[in-house]
C-alpha cells in the first residue's frame, strides 16, 4: 500500500497532477482525454471520506485529495483550533482508498495576503437552514471551494470533476450552483451519505459525542427514516410525528427539521402533511446533541 504524493503549494499541486496525467494521457489503456477528480476535505478522514475517494477514483485517472481547515467558514462561537488534525491517519486512509495526490497547504499558502477582501457570496439561498444558524458560513466555505477548485484545475485538455457528499446537501446545492452561475470549468458529482450501522451519518464531529449523546442522536436519523417511508409508500407525511420523536429525546435541542424542494431548497409547492406525497423532495434536520452540532436529511421520492 504506498502512501499518495504529499504537497504543500500550488506549485507542487500542479507539477504532481500534471506528471500524472502525462502518464494516463501516454498508457495504453487510456482512451480520450485523462480526467482528473477533486475530493475537498478538512481533514479527519472517516468512511464517508473514503467514498468520496473511491467514487473519484473509479471516474478519474488521477485523483486529488485537499486537506485544509478552512479559517474562513468557523464563526467566532465556533472553536477553530478544536477540530481535529489527523494527518497521519489521514495519509493511511487515502493510501487504501487510491488517492494519487494530497494537497495539504498551510492558512498562509491559501490565503497569502490574510483573509481574502472579496469573498463568493452565498446569497439567500445560503442564509437559510445552516445559513442561519451560522453567519458567514457558507460565504466562507464558498470562497475556499472557488480557491481549491482553481488550485486543482488541471493544465491541458483534461475532464475535470469535483465529488461532494449528499450529508451537507446545502452546501452541494450550493457549490452546483456556483459551479453553473460562475461558469467554472468542473463537473460537481454528489455521493450519497455513509452511515454507521446503527444509522448514524458518519462525521468528524462524531467523535465528540459521549456514549449516551451518540444514543441520543440516533433519533434524527431514525425521524427522517420514518418520513421516508411515508414518502415511499405515498402518504400524508406526518411531519408533527417527528417532531414530535425528536422533541422526546431530552439530550437533542432541535433547530431545524425541513421538507423541501431538492434543487432549490425552497418549500414544498403543495401541501404534503395533508395530501399524498409525489414527486421528490429533500428531508433536513439538524440539532444540537450535547456539545455537538450534527445535520442530517435524506431524498424521499428517490
Amino acid at each position: 500500500m504506498t502512501r499518495p504524493q504529499l504537497v504543500t503549494t500550488q506549485a507542487e499541486l500542479k507539477d504532481a497532477t500534471a506528471g500524472l496525467l502525462a502518464d494516463a494521457g501516454a498508457g495504453a489503456e487510456a482512451s480520450g482525454r485523462p480526467s482528473v477528480g477533486l475530493v475537498l476535505t478538512m481533514g479527519a478522514l472517516h468512511a464517508g471520506h473514503a467514498a468520496l475517494v473511491r467514487a473519484a477514483r473509479q471516474e478519474s485517472d488521477v485523483v486529488v485529495v485537499s486537506i485544509f481547515v478552512n479559517p474562513l467558514q468557523f464563526g467566532e462561537a465556533e472553536d477553530l483550533d478544536r477540530y481535529p488534525r489527523t494527518l497521519e491517519a489521514d495519509l493511511d486512509l487515502l493510501a487504501e482508498c487510491g488517492a494519487d495526490v494530497v494537497f495539504a497547504p498551510s492558512v498562509e499558502e491559501v490565503y497569502p495576503d490574510g483573509a481574502p477582501g472579496i469573498r463568493i457570496a452565498a446569497g439567500e439561498l445560503g442564509a437559510k437552514f445552516e445559513g442561519a444558524s451560522r453567519p458567514g458560513h457558507f460565504d466562507g466555505a464558498l470562497t475556499v471551494v472557488a480557491k481549491l477548485l482553481h488550485l486543482g484545475l488541471p493544465a491541458g485538455a483534461a475532464d475535470y470533476r469535483t465529488f461532494f457528499g449528499q450529508k451537507d446537501a446545502q452546501q452541494l446545492v450550493l457549490v452546483k450552483r456556483m459551479v453553473a452561475d460562475l461558469n467554472f470549468p468542473v463537473q460537481v458529482v454528489g455521493v450519497p451519505i455513509v452511515r454507521d450501522d446503527d444509522g448514524l451519518a458518519l462525521s468528524s464531529r462524531n467523535r465528540f459525542l459521549a456514549e449516551a449523546e451518540r444514543d441520543a442522536a440516533l433519533v434524527l436519523s431514525r425521524s427522517l427514516a420514518y418520513l421516508r417511508g411515508q414518502a415511499e409508500r405515498h402518504e400524508a407525511l406526518d411531519i408533527d410525528g417527528a417532531l414530535a420523536m425528536i422533541d422526546s429525546v431530552p439530550l437533542v435541542q432541535l433547530d431545524y427539521l425541513e421538507v423541501v424542494d431538492p434543487s432549490t431548497l425552497e418549500p414544498l409547492a403543495f401541501n404534503c402533511r395533508e395530501t399524498p406525497f409525489t414527486g421528490e423532495a429533500l428531508a433536513l434536520v439538524a440539532a444540537k446533541v450535547g456539545p455537538v452540532r450534527l445535520i442530517d436529511n435524506v431524498q424521499l421520492g428517490y
